[in-house]
């Protein structure tokens, strides 16, 4: 699913997942997602609000891990594309996309022989 960040006042303070994606992707008697920001792994509490007006997702942690990914990118606090990929049950992995839309796959560096 894509996602955006989101900023509120200084910096990105979290994800802007939409009403669209919160009704396939969530079921409303969860209280938390784990996400998996590379090498990474946060449980993040889901808010009431979430399944209704407010589908976003809050956390220092994402937030600090988003600053860090998008540190020279985002200086007009533009909203970046990400995608939110499901990798197990209320687990998701989060990943940057290219401008394509399709995720920036990592390739693992080559190791010595």
């Amino acid at each position: 699913m894509m996602v955006k960040t989101q900023s509120k006042g200084r910096g990105v303070t979290g994800l802007h997942v939409g009403a669209g994606n919160v009704r396939r992707y969530f079921p409303k008697q969860i209280a938390s997602i784990e996400l998996q920001l590379d090498h990474l792994e946060i449980e993040c509490g889901l808010k009431p609000g979430f399944w209704q007006d407010e589908p976003e997702i809050h956390d220092p942690r994402l937030c600090a891990w988003l600053q860090s990914k998008n540190r020279y990118a985002n200086l007009d606090r533009t909203p970046i594309p990400m995608a939110m990929i499901p990798s197990g049950k209320n687990a998701f992995k989060l990943q940057a996309v290219r401008m394509n839309g399709q995720p920036k796959i990592r390739q693992a560096p080559p190791t010595a022989a």
